[in-house]
């Protein structure tokens, strides 16, 4: 399963020389994948609320290919490559038209939203992951 969301670089975005910051590519992958979660149905507090869960960064592997500048638009590609009982393992892109910027894998983990310990993500969301 693969999503797109767009991202526009603002000021905010970059250094005083128009570059984005590394950690801003971080935010980027943030955002499309809680927009990937909100495309297939899925509200953060809600999940929290109703489901009981919350997702976790666990593991990042991020490769910076060329840099992202002021006012680029981009193109964050979120590919669902991995699912266990409580994880999952994206591989995230960042374009800015068909050159790839940076690529990363992000493992999260799917915790209970009281005891921040690991759980089974809910069969509802693993039924709409297959989608």
């Amino acid at each position: 399963m693969q999503f797109e969301w767009p991202v526009q670089v603002y000021w905010e975005d970059t250094d005083a020389g128009g570059v984005v910051y590394h950690s801003q590519y971080l935010n980027f992958m943030e955002r499309a994948r809680t927009e990937w979660l909100r495309h297939l149905g899925f509200i953060q507090t809600e999940m929290r609320e109703m489901l009981g869960v919350l997702f976790v960064v666990r593991h990042i592997d991020m490769h910076y290919k060329k840099p992202a500048k002021f006012d680029d638009a981009l193109i964050v590609r979120t590919c669902l490559i991995n699912q266990g009982r409580s994880f999952i393992t994206f591989e995230q892109s960042i374009l800015r038209g068909e050159e790839m910027l940076t690529s990363a894998t992000v493992k999260v983990v799917c915790i209970d939203a009281e005891k921040f310990k690991p759980v089974s993500i809910p069969k509802l969301m693993l039924q709409r992951f297959e989608c």
